[in-house]
């Protein structure tokens, strides 16, 4: 390890919500991604937020962007698509996320699109509402824009009644618009967020012939980002993580249907058919790039999704093209993460700051080096982790002391997760 003499500059402390520091620290300590005050940890990837942001500028300019974010186990994906999505928020859009898994795919013949369709839409999220189920609240908004602009609500969702499967949709929203008891308006809910799964029962209840199945996930959100538009938003962004889901699909026909879809979805968004709705998608490198059975096993896949090879003779990065390739945190980038780490928690505490200076940080690290490697900042959960847990035991117990703690803590190497089951159609 080397000193970071260079990083250490004394900055101002930052102001941050309880509510946001909270948050962190809750989600580090269990080792997930944080879902707000992602702003008071982010480090590097300056070259990869620019890009991102001239993605969703293009989308709120009623553009429409398919972007890949390939890396490596422990490169940072989620907590990259977490980071973009805040970014679409802020900028004015609606947002959905969700993770692929055996049961929530692209293709289906037993429902898993329409479950991974009916998480995205319980993940909708405006700026104002970062933790999903906004739905209502978008509806609502769109009710009060009709009576302001003197209209009706069906006038302003004509734009979406000349997309496929447009007038069921446009005729369901209307319903929850004008209803008049809550039965109906949660049944056109339910609607909504694909939960019915029969003809018989949505036309008993809403005299509507139509639901939202398995064939339907591309074309909803289509129609989704027309109505965030409809309702005053800018357009519609959707996070979609761990497509490695695809690449552990045994069966080769099942595995290929979703790449099929994929591909469609691909040609849609490159092809100008697709307005105000911006899709990232992140996997590792093999889901990618495995001929046998990655996307690059797909030919129309890969040749869409070619790097750029004079960027690469030239030894240079693309940041614009559809596959953006994530690299792991460098060790500078680990000791500023520290100290914004430490910033967020002695933001509750007065003192903590203090008892813990740089040098605590250079410390921790080395020690961190001398137990798993270069581990600790290529796959950094577990060292993130025991920092956040050493700065609470600092800030419970200030009679405790920096020097003291760390050589006795033990750091472990955070190893990839084993792959889950297998599964078939």
């Amino acid at each position: 390890m080397t000193a970071h003499s260079t990083l250490s500059a004394m900055t101002p402390p930052r102001i941050i919500k309880q509510r946001d520091r909270d948050a962190i620290i809750r989600s580090l300590r269990s080792g997930v991604v944080p879902a707000t005050g992602l702003q008071h940890i982010q480090v590097g990837r300056s070259e990869e937020i620019k890009s991102f942001v001239r993605d969703i500028d293009a989308v709120a300019d009623g553009g429409a962007s398919l972007r890949l974010v390939i890396g490596e186990y422990g490169a940072g994906k989620t907590f990259f698509l977490s980071l973009v999505r805040t970014m679409a928020m802020e900028r004015g859009l609606l947002t959905m996320k969700a993770d692929l898994s055996p049961e929530k795919r692209f293709h289906g013949s037993g429902g898993q699109a329409r479950r991974l369709l009916s998480e995205l839409v319980a993940s909708l999220s405006t700026r104002t509402k970062t933790d999903g189920q906004a739905l209502p609240m978008v509806l609502d908004r769109l009710s009060a824009k009709a009576s302001a602009e003197g209209t009706t609500v069906r006038h302003l969702l004509e734009p979406l009644t000349q997309l496929p499967g447009g007038h069921a949709f446009a005729q369901v929203v209307d319903i929850y618009c004008r209803a008049e008891s809550d039965g109906q308006r949660l049944a056109a809910q339910r609607w909504l967020t694909a939960d019915y799964t029969t003809r018989t029962d949505a036309l008993r209840d809403l005299g509507v012939r139509e639901y939202l199945g398995d064939a339907d996930l591309f074309p909803t959100l289509r129609l989704y980002a027309a109505l965030a538009v409809a309702a005053g938003f800018k357009g519609l962004y959707v996070c979609v993580d761990e497509l490695v889901n695809l690449y552990k699909i045994t069966n080769a026909v099942s595995r290929r249907a979703n790449y099929e879809d994929l591909l469609s979805i691909l040609n849609a968004t490159l092809q100008g058919n697709v307005h105000s709705l911006g899709i990232v998608l992140s996997g590792t490198p093999e889901f990618l790039t495995d001929t046998r059975r990655g996307l690059y096993s797909y030919e129309a896949l890969r040749s869409r999704l070619a790097e750029n090879s004079l960027a690469a003779q030239a030894g240079l990065k693309d940041y614009d093209s559809t596959v953006l390739r994530l690299s792991n945190l460098t060790p500078e980038e680990m000791y500023v993460l520290l100290k914004n780490l430490r910033e967020v928690m002695a933001s509750g505490t007065q003192g903590l700051r203090e008892r813990v200076p740089d040098m605590a940080l250079e410390a921790y690290l080395r020690h961190c080096y001398e137990r798993i490697g270069e581990s600790y900042f290529r796959t950094p959960r577990n060292t993130i982790k025991g920092f956040i847990d050493m700065m609470s035991l600092l800030e419970q117990y200030p009679e405790m002391d920096w020097r003291v703690i760390i050589p006795t803590m033990s750091v472990d190497v955070d190893v990839e997760p084993s792959p889950m089951a297998e599964f078939m159609l």
